[in-house]
């Protein structure tokens, strides 16, 4: 058999792989300025303006939130950090600074994000991975914007299988782009290098219909010892590829600057069942498309 590149046996050995200046500075802004227009023109979902009052119409009022999410598979949807709304829906702080992330399926139908996703170099990249027959499962574009407000959390260690299952594991890849630079002060990813061949301890899973939540774990999350993550910073139009089992975070971003990136995970289709307790299941409207087009 052909010996892989030296860097894909770094990927098999480390669980991930940078790959400094994989696109370019235009690429980049093309992306920034498509999701600049995107949110210029957003209306805030409905679910986000409903008064509070009692504690039912709370849980009721998360319900609705949580068919948002669980419905935004194929579509383009907006998360917003918490406390950024009055209790009418209207924005405290401008409306690009209170949006966490927009997702999931902008790989599909927006054609700036669709052209990158399936960009010539990417299917290169799945190809010398020796992706048979990948398909795009979904996609985020996340901000992570200077926490102005306290509670603005870190990106807890987790690892992507435990959101996307697949039988067998190891079939789920991650496609992370730095759309400005990456680094300690502003949120760089960390990672546990070699922590992806131990399987998974936790799944998230569809909740069973009348629950008071949409979905709910399964098994729980080790301890990870902090010392054992690695920062990788990374400069603007540079790729991380993040194996499916790989433990990794972000941590706080406490510089002025954001740290837009965009994200899409592929699963290799071939022998490989999607589990039907996924939160993010394929649509009529929506299977999940080729990355070789």
């Amino acid at each position: 058999a052909a010996r892989s590149p030296p860097c894909l046996f770094q990927f098999h050995q480390d669980g991930f792989l940078v790959l400094e200046n994989f696109f370019t500075a235009e690429e980049c802004d093309s992306m920034r300025n498509q999701i600049g227009r995107i949110v210029a023109e957003m209306e805030v979902p409905p679910h986000c303006r409903t008064a509070f009052s009692t504690k039912e119409e709370e849980q009721l009022q998360a319900q609705g939130s949580s068919d948002y999410f669980l419905t935004s598979g194929d579509k383009i949807r907006f998360f917003f950090e918490k406390g950024v709304l009055d209790e009418r829906g209207n924005f405290l702080i401008p409306k690009e600074k209170s949006i966490s992330k927009i997702g999931h399926a902008l790989h599909a139908y927006d054609p700036v994000f669709k052209q990158i996703t399936h960009s010539t170099k990417v299917q290169e990249l799945g190809r010398k991975l020796g992706l048979e027959r990948p398909v795009v499962v979904q996609s985020m574009y996340i901000f992570k914007v200077h926490p102005q407000r306290p509670h603005l959390v870190a990106v807890t260690p987790h690892q992507d299988a435990t959101f996307l299952h697949t039988e067998p594991l190891g079939r789920i890849l991650g496609f992370w782009i730095a759309l400005e630079d990456a680094r300690r002060e502003n949120g760089c990813l960390w990672f546990i290098p070699g922590s992806h061949t131990g399987g998974i301890s936790r799944r998230m899973v569809r909740a069973a219909s009348g629950s008071s939540t949409c979905v709910e774990f399964v098994g729980s999350e080790p301890a990870y010892d902090d010392s054992q993550f690695i920062p990788l910073p990374i400069n603007k139009g540079g790729l991380i590829l993040i194996h499916g089992e790989v433990v990794h975070k972000s941590e706080l971003n406490s510089s002025e600057f954001s740290r837009h990136a965009f994200t899409f995970h592929v699963m290799e289709a071939k022998d490989t069942s999607w589990s039907k307790e996924n939160w993010l299941q394929p649509t009529p409207e929506l299977p999940f498309p080729s990355l070789y087009t």
